[in-house]
């Protein structure tokens, strides 16, 4: 469940902040490129953020 929620937030985050720099302001690409590195490093390092904030508040695996 853990990684749905993760997958599914990364998601959100990539696709608003694509709409963002279309329609607002083309600096919200950092944003998505932030979202990326985030991913690319917790592939490399197993570890992520996202899941142990999840963790605290309860949700499982």
């Amino acid at each position: 469940m853990k990684n749905r929620i993760v997958r599914a937030i990364a998601g959100s985050f990539v696709l608003i902040s694509l709409l963002l720099a279309i329609y607002v302001n083309q600096n919200w690409l950092w944003f998505t490129a932030f979202v990326g590195l985030n991913l690319l490093q917790s592939s490399i390092t197993k570890w992520c953020l996202l899941e142990d904030i999840l963790k605290k508040f309860g949700v499982k695996d």
